[in-house]
């Protein structure tokens, strides 16, 4: 949530930042409801001030003999006032926090304004392959190595699914092992949360109430319960409502989660396979850090994510994303993007992001400063890896003019040492 005091200090300079993620900001209301909560504030405490006047004055009276039946009448009277002018502060509250908690965060001043045509590739890594062999595309190669069934998926579950079988799901396994085994290795405490998320996880996320019905919700659950869009979700709400200190910091989480989407379906049918679906496997990593940190654990993470990927060999590139293009919670995303050579592009497996203060906030998850003041945490995540394009950037890559594909050698000690995946006969 944007800082509301921000906001009514600041209209413009909000409006402007704003009308770079492509959002109409109109203030004015806002700022009407920010001066009848003054107006309401002031009479409240006028009003409650004159009462503890009038009640104080009370034994003196009795005192002098005189009659106190008026004092208590004009207390019982202000008091009432009191009561409708609470009610009324009541809704004005709720009003301005109902209006703030649909805006997006604030993107970071450096980012280009403007949505996906402004990205901008800050960094390559390795040129994208090219062979002397007509090259197979990730469906025919999983299909021809028996690593993935569609049709059955199809059969069972329907469109935008995929059944991971024998090596192929022996490969998904060691790139979930080497992702994990990275994380645990730079310090990151593992976490296996809950799939299934309360609304609240949803509201401190971001990700309610605008997205509210972007995600799967099980109907006959009391109270509502959806199925986890990203470990993100989980793991940000880890600490809500809590007061950490300052030495605690930062906290650095990671999670292996499948994650489901209601987003299949509607994309380019040049999308099939596991580039876009339903469920998909990824580990997420979560840092919770003081202000002044923010920036370093960003850098942190998309080194990462970078390791991870140039671990397996894979051709790649990252793109710092526009301000249009960040997501509603984030202030600043870079994505990690493979080349998929069947596609001729770059597609994303890890989005690093910054949400600065924006989702403690909503959560009020805060820390104890060595100022001795109270600061809300700023929260950052970022995919460690997302498998579902990996898998087939790895099969496209690393695939042999015999039809075998090359096993990358940090995934050869969880496939038993193979170092080829073949066609079955």
């Amino acid at each position: 949530m944007i800082d509301i005091k921000l906001i009514e200090e600041k209209p413009e300079y909000v409006k402007e930042l704003l009308s770079r993620k492509g959002w109409d900001f109109d203030y004015e209301p806002l700022l009407k409801l920010f001066e009848e909560r003054r107006t309401l504030l002031h009479k409240v405490e006028e009003s409650k001030a004159e009462q503890n006047k009038l009640s104080a004055s009370v034994p003196q009276l009795k005192k002098e003999g005189k009659d106190v039946s008026l004092v208590f009448k004009e207390v019982k009277k202000l008091a009432a006032e009191n009561k409708e002018a609470e009610a009324r502060l009541g809704e004005v509250e709720k009003e301005i926090k109902e209006r703030v908690a649909v805006l997006p965060n604030l993107p970071d001043p450096d980012l280009a304004p403007g949505f996906k045509e402004h990205n901008h590739p800050i960094y390559r890594f390795k040129e994208p392959t090219t062979f002397a062999f007509t090259p197979k595309n990730h469906v025919d190669l999983a299909e021809s190595l028996g690593l993935i069934d569609y049709k059955r998926a199809a059969k069972i579950s329907g469109t935008g699914t995929w059944i991971y079988t024998g090596l192929g799901a022996q490969l998904e396994w060691a790139l979930l092992n080497y992702f994990i085994s990275a994380h645990l290795k730079d310090g990151y405490t593992f976490i296996l949360p809950p799939h299934l998320l309360n609304y609240d996880s949803g509201f401190t996320a971001g990700q309610f109430p605008k997205f509210k019905e972007d995600v799967f919700w099980l109907a006959d659950v009391e109270p509502g319960k959806f199925l986890l869009p990203t470990a993100e979700t989980a793991l940000v709400n880890l600490h809500r409502g809590e007061i950490l200190s300052s030495d605690d910091l930062p906290k650095k989480y990671f999670a292996y989660t499948p994650c489901y989407r209601k987003e299949a379906g509607s994309y380019r049918t040049e999308e099939r396979g596991m580039i876009r679906g339903y469920q998909f496997n990824k580990v997420e990593m979560v840092q919770y850090t003081t202000e002044e940190g923010s920036d370093a654990a960003f850098e942190e993470m998309v080194n990462k994510a970078k390791a991870l990927v140039e671990g397996l060999g894979l051709a790649y590139q990252i793109d710092k994303l526009a301000a249009g293009d960040c997501s509603h919670s984030m202030a600043r995303t870079y994505d990690i993007e493979v080349y998929i050579p069947s596609m001729g592009i770059y597609k994303e497996v890890s989005s690093v992001s910054n949400a600065r203060d924006y989702q403690a906030r909503r959560g009020m998850i805060r820390y104890k400063g060595k100022d001795g003041k109270t600061h809300f945490c700023h929260t950052l995540n970022g995919s460690g890896l997302a498998t579902s394009r990996v898998f087939p950037a790895l099969l496209e890559q690393f695939q042999q003019e015999d039809g075998s594909v090359k096993i990358p050698e940090v995934l050869r000690p969880y496939m038993g040492g193979l170092e080829y995946l073949k066609p079955i006969k």
